[in-house]
């Protein structure tokens, strides 16, 4: 009974300052957003700090399920084009309906665990099927450095979220493309836009794919 009503006011605080913002997110307005009576909030979250580490923590619960649910409900891309239809289905999630919510809610949080190490901490990109599906991707494309690929990918995707989220409107594909293309580029030889490298016309035809 006890964690379903943390949860409960961990939900609502999200949506509070998804709503209201940073400075909207108070115990009060929590037990109005919850339809709670008042002091509610107070009770299971006695400070301010722990309403935003119990917010945060619900928050990466709920994105760390999203991204597994895609990346096993979606099957494998084979191809550029079939990551990029991946990406940029989960750029529209987060940019409508409850997912704007919580990216809303996410990048406040960001802000916040500049000056607060607990919240950075829970932060962290934590694995998921998602995130594995990015490194299985390069790694099967002969991209030697997918660690950081990856990240680089995943975090320039994260900053198009962010400006559409501010500018409105959606991340345009050619954009997604893009990043993808550069993931896969390597060394002078170039990808083509099915994620296999074009030749490097210095040492004739490439051998392919993972090679």
């Amino acid at each position: 009974m006890a964690t379903e009503r943390r949860t409960l006011l961990a939900d609502a605080a999200l949506g509070v300052l998804a709503e209201e913002g940073i400075r909207g997110l108070t115990h009060r307005a929590v037990d109005r957003k919850a339809a709670v009576p008042p002091g509610t909030t107070s009770a299971y979250y006695r400070t301010r700090a722990a309403l935003l580490t119990g917010l945060v923590t619900r928050l990466v619960q709920l994105d760390q399920a999203e991204l597994h649910t895609m990346g096993e409900r979606l099957p494998p891309p084979r191809t550029a084009a079939e990551l990029v239809d991946g990406i940029e289905l989960l750029t529209r999630r987060r940019l409508t309906g409850e997912g704007r919510g919580r990216s809303l809610a996410r990048y406040a949080c960001a802000v916040e665990s500049v000056r607060d190490p607990e919240l950075r901490e829970i932060l962290v990109p934590r694995e998921n099927a998602g995130r594995d599906t990015v490194r299985h991707f390069l790694a099967g494309h002969g991209v030697t450095d997918v660690e950081s690929r990856s990240h680089t990918l995943l975090t320039c995707i994260d900053g198009l979220v962010f400006d559409r989220l501010v500018s409105g409107g959606e991340v345009p594909r050619e954009a997604i493309e893009g990043l993808v293309a550069a993931a896969l580029r390597q060394g002078p030889g170039r990808t083509a836009a099915d994620g296999t490298r074009a030749p490097d016309r210095r040492r004739g035809p490439a051998a392919g794919p993972g090679a």
